[in-house]
């Protein structure tokens, strides 16, 4: 097994409300191990804890209790220690692709023009050569999320957090962007956790799943991906697949309320 880049040690965590001044546990004394280069996914219904793991990974909370280990550290501030993709991409309207994407290494310090020189080249394998130039109301939202992909990997951290890239795009789109992350993660080997709703792009993407199925979260329970890689979309419709998908979908019905 590879060295962990991520621990929580019985991390315990609770939402403060203003209005009626109480504390909602949310987590409970939990522990994760996740492993370098690992690709990692995340479901559970909504409101059930997967968006306060990214903020304490981040650094925007801090646990009432417990320990989180980035690369086998415990950081005074997590600010800037793992790579973060939002669900929107957040660019900004005013600068181009390239502006764009270099912003991480702008607020390193690095000068704007050995950022470019960083940049340029991997324009072309993140598909976008020729749209250095161009701003984001000139792009397909596929490309837009290219452009926060290539941002979010400048981070320089070896942990890339993903929130719901995809959810906003066409289903054609969606899938094609879900075979481009995957060789992108074929190749560079970081290690990424995304966060979904959709159980087939968990299954299609990831090695292990976490299924947020209690409140608080005590224990995350673990699905291992039983498919060699490379692999492609109509490998999920193996039938070993197909009966994990219908477990995963079965525990995510019983967790939603209408």
């Amino acid at each position: 097994m590879n060295k962990k880049v991520l621990e929580f040690e019985n991390v315990t965590f609770s939402y403060k409300e203003k209005k009626q001044g109480r504390s909602v546990p949310i987590l409970q004394s939990l522990n994760v191990d996740i492993y370098d280069q690992e690709f990692i996914t995340i479901v559970g219904a909504s409101g059930s804890g997967k968006s306060t793991l990214f903020r304490l990974i981040t650094g925007l909370e801090d646990p009432d209790e417990g320990k989180i280990f980035i690369n086998g550290q415990i950081h005074e501030s997590r600010l800037g220690k793992a790579g973060y993709m939002p669900q929107q991409d957040l660019l900004m309207p005013w600068r181009t692709v390239l502006e764009n994407a270099a912003l991480p290494l702008e607020l390193k310090g690095i000068h704007k023009e050995e950022a470019r020189k960083q940049i340029v080249p991997l324009l072309e394998e993140f598909g976008l050569a020729g749209m250095e130039n161009r701003f984001p109301h000139e792009l397909s939202g596929g490309m837009r999320q290219r452009v926060s992909f290539l941002r979010t990997s400048l981070s320089g951290s070896n942990v890339l957090l993903l929130d719901e890239p995809f959810s906003a795009l066409d289903a054609i789109t969606r899938l094609s962007m879900q075979e481009w992350l995957m060789a992108q993660w074929e190749k560079r080997k970081n290690t990424i956790i995304f966060i979904t709703h959709d159980v087939n792009e968990a299954l299609f993407l990831s090695d292990r799943i976490f299924v947020f199925s209690e409140k608080p979260v005590h224990t995350l329970e673990e699905v291992n991906v039983p498919l060699s890689r490379p692999r492609d979309l109509q490998d999920l419709n193996q039938p070993d697949m197909i009966e994990l998908r219908e477990h995963l979908l079965e525990q995510l019905r019983g967790k939603v309320t209408v």
